[in-house]
């Protein structure tokens, strides 16, 4: 999906399989590095924003006092920021609760709304009343509650230990401390997060609200104008939004969905702005940036480009092609597949100009200049005079296996089978053990539901077959599970159809995984040689079993080692230059951050020049009636052949504008974040980054990065002219 919410399979992989909570460990508490602010960029902590950067903020056009920005005293503007979903930003809107967020971060609770006589995702939805509006099962919202510093308590766990052994500490400490400030409430959640490179630990608690309702959504031909061809594109012409309201209970509550809740109080909402702005005007986008690691070091890059990126974007890309092959074959398959599969191709695109982006610009080669500096001041240092020797080594031991990893993670887990018999691990383990499997098999059987309810054979059976047999040409065969692909060949090499695609039917058509009777026969009577004969059992215990036994522990090793690495290159690097920490900003973390910059147009290349906004007519240039990705609702070419923009039209442009770009610093997880101006108002929504600055994980460019962004006035105008749902505009406090 475009653009910018955090890729929900990168951070959770089935996370009930052992072997794939070992994977993500080393992950869980990432460490924050510090990154010293050129010209826009910063992600910064709006408690902790200091003098230097509050001025700078007010030079660049900020009229609010401090303590409009961030307050845990008094209302301020991050108690209308929340986190939508898992991994996504919304923002309230109005004294009523109503949330404005992506199109992309409501996509999902829209498809599974739908249905082929109601296709909200295919023609839009607009609620007319409260009573209209539609519970969304699953979905959360969460504010910002309280931030509570635990660094004493966390470092005393941690001591001076290093690698895993630390981790392990820091993770139990920090578990400790959760689940007493949590205290069993549904209702209140805790997240730990280090700051600055482990030097602080702030404890980050929320109030998480269940009830909450779609409002509203412009049709996937609005909210995903332009699909995968613009993705990451500007100019832009997407509008990526869609309209929630959370609700809580008479007694001012959060709760789970009653019909007698009411509209959420909020503590603050956003004033909407139809003033529009201009080139150069102040921009600052509040949100939840998932994460960047801007201070990796060249074996880092190297290893992206090389092996880690061109990897992830092949698997990708087999799994988007019969995914797609299938999502045109009918409106029930793409309602089922298409959350999934713009989940997958969002990042797909992503990653692929990551690695054109850091090639172009030779980020490896600053890199290196960075660190041979470095290595020259460290000389007769002991700590740090063979800091390099030891990253070249650790790097050099780790890269044979890294793209066995990666297949692991994006290929074999890719197909969505395997992805739930992953957890019959847990059920092999218990059975041979003896213990009683019945409270487990319960858990594995809406595991097993919730997959039937959502796959579709024939896309997950070209994956396995596709994956199984790249595997077998692209891993080194020492690295091949032990007697997997004898057993295959000896088994199918008969067949007249490919072996692998015998082995995929073989697996579709015989697993109890969706075989109902099979399934049932076993949950009678449960044994392990009926769980291990299973086919879809013989890749999970071939492939995931393989790595688990084989290779995780070189994964966490070289992850432990890099982790403490990096601590003390940081460490090196302020002893280097102690005025660094003047003007830093810690590593984004999923934890509420504010940008600042300017909405801009910029010069991508030689001869061509990008203005700062798109309009309704650029809209129309793009127009292919019947195109999977341009087409258009018939009303809205009637509103723009009348011309009928209402108030939303801009002066300068004598036309809507529908998108717009500024210099803002963000990254995943910023999806839905609001765009606010000087005055604190909502100019739009932040949606995407642009293809020519892609490399910003890993390093800014303080020239060519844009945050793409839609325009209210053109949500707005969706909202009252497209879909006649003006009540909605009315429950807004405009500015005109």
């Amino acid at each position: 999906m475009d653009r910018l919410s955090v890729p929900n399979e990168t951070r959770a992989i089935p996370p009930a399989a052992r072997f794939l909570k070992k994977l993500q460990l080393s992950v869980l508490f990432s460490l924050l590095i510090l990154v010293r602010s050129y010209a826009d960029e910063g992600m910064w902590l709006p408690m902790l924003l200091g003098q230097q950067v509050y001025q700078d903020m007010v030079k660049r056009g900020l009229k609010l006092k401090p303590e409009q920005l961030y307050s845990m005293n008094q209302a301020s503007i991050k108690d209308a920021i929340v986190i939508f979903g898992g991994g996504c930003t919304g923002e309230i809107v109005s004294e009523q609760g109503l949330i404005f967020t992506n199109h992309h971060c409501g996509y999902s609770q829209i498809a599974a709304a739908s249905s082929v006589q109601n296709n909200y995702l295919r023609d839009g939805f607009w609620a007319m009343d409260k009573s209209s509006e539609i519970p969304s099962q699953g979905l959360q919202v969460r504010f910002l509650r309280s931030i509570d510093d635990v660094s004493a308590k966390i470092l005393e766990a941690a001591g001076n230990l290093k690698g895993a052994e630390r981790l392990a500490k820091i993770n139990e400490a920090a578990q400790s401390l959760i689940t007493a400030s949590v205290a069993g409430d549904e209702f209140k959640a805790a997240v730990i997060v280090p700051i600055f490179k482990g030097r602080q630990y702030l404890m980050y608690s929320y109030d998480v609200y269940k009830d909450v309702r779609l409002v509203g959504t412009p049709p996937e031909s609005i909210g995903k104008y332009g699909g995968d061809t613009d993705n990451w594109e500007w100019p832009r012409h997407t509008g990526d939004f869609s309209v929630f309201r959370v609700y809580m209970n008479a007694a001012g509550k959060a709760a789970n969905y009653a019909a007698d809740n009411v509209p959420y109080k909020p503590k603050y909402f956003l004033p909407v702005s139809i003033k529009g702005f201009s080139d150069g005007d102040y921009a600052m986008i509040y949100g939840y940036p998932g994460s960047t690691n801007r201070y990796e070091t060249s074996a880092g890059i190297k290893l992206s480009t090389d092996i880690n990126n061109p990897t992830l974007v092949k698997l990708r890309d087999m799994r988007l092609k019969y995914m797609f092959e299938e999502m045109r074959k009918s409106p029930a398959t793409k309602l089922q597949l298409g959350p999934e599969y713009a989940s997958v191709a969002n990042y797909w695109k992503f990653y692929d100009g990551e690695t054109k982006q850091l090639i172009k610009y030779d980020i490896y080669g600053q890199k290196k200049k960075v660190e041979e500096a470095f290595t020259t001041w460290a000389k007769g240092k002991p700590e740090y005079e063979n800091l390099f020797a030891e990253v070249e080594k650790t790097y050099t031991d780790w890269r044979p296996y890294a793209m066995h990893r990666q297949y692991i993670v994006e290929g074999i887990t890719g197909c969505r089978l395997v992805r739930a018999a992953a957890r019959w691990t847990e059920l092999e383990a218990l059975l041979k053990r003896g213990d009683d499997p019945k409270g487990l098999l319960r858990a594995l059987d809406a595991t097993r539901s919730s997959y039937l309810a959502n796959y579709n054979l024939k896309a997950d059976k070209s994956i396995l077959a596709s994956v199984v047999m790249t595997f077998l040409t692209d891993i080194e065969s020492n690295q091949h599970p032990k007697g997997f692909y004898e057993m295959l060949f000896r088994k199918y090499s008969n067949i007249e159809t490919s072996p692998f695609k015998a082995f995929a039917e073989d697996v579709f058509t015989n697993s109890m995984m969706v075989d109902d009777k099979k399934w049932a026969a076993f949950k009678e009577k449960p044994t392990l040689e009926a769980l291990t004969a299973d086919p879809a059992f013989t890749v999970v215990n071939a492939f995931l079993k393989n790595w688990e036994q084989n290779y995780q522990s070189k994964f966490v090793e070289f992850s432990s080692r890099n982790e403490d690495m990096g601590r003390t290159y940081l460490k090196g690097l302020f002893e280097m230059n102690p005025t660094r920490m003047n003007s830093t900003y810690p590593d984004a973390n999923f934890t509420m951050r504010v940008s600042y910059g300017s909405v801009k147009s910029y010069k991508p290349k030689d001869a061509v020049m990008y203005d700062y906004a798109c309009t309704l007519s650029g809209v129309m240039a793009k127009y292919k009636p019947g195109d999977y990705e341009f087409d258009l609702p018939k009303k809205f070419l009637d509103l723009y052949k009348a011309r009928d923009f209402g108030q939303y039209v801009d002066p300068k442009y004598n036309d809507v504008v529908v998108s717009f770009i500024t210099t803002n610093d963000i990254t995943g997880g910023n999806s839905g974040s609001p765009v606010i101006n000087g005055k604190g108002e909502l100019l739009g929504l932040a949606f995407d980054g642009n293809y020519e600055a892609l490399s910003h994980k890993l390093a800014f460019d303080k020239d060519l990065n844009r945050t793409i962004c839609v325009d209210v006035r053109y949500m707005l105008w969706c909202i009252e002219k497209l879909g006649g749902a003006k009540h909605i505009v009315d429950e807004l406090k405009l500015v005109k």
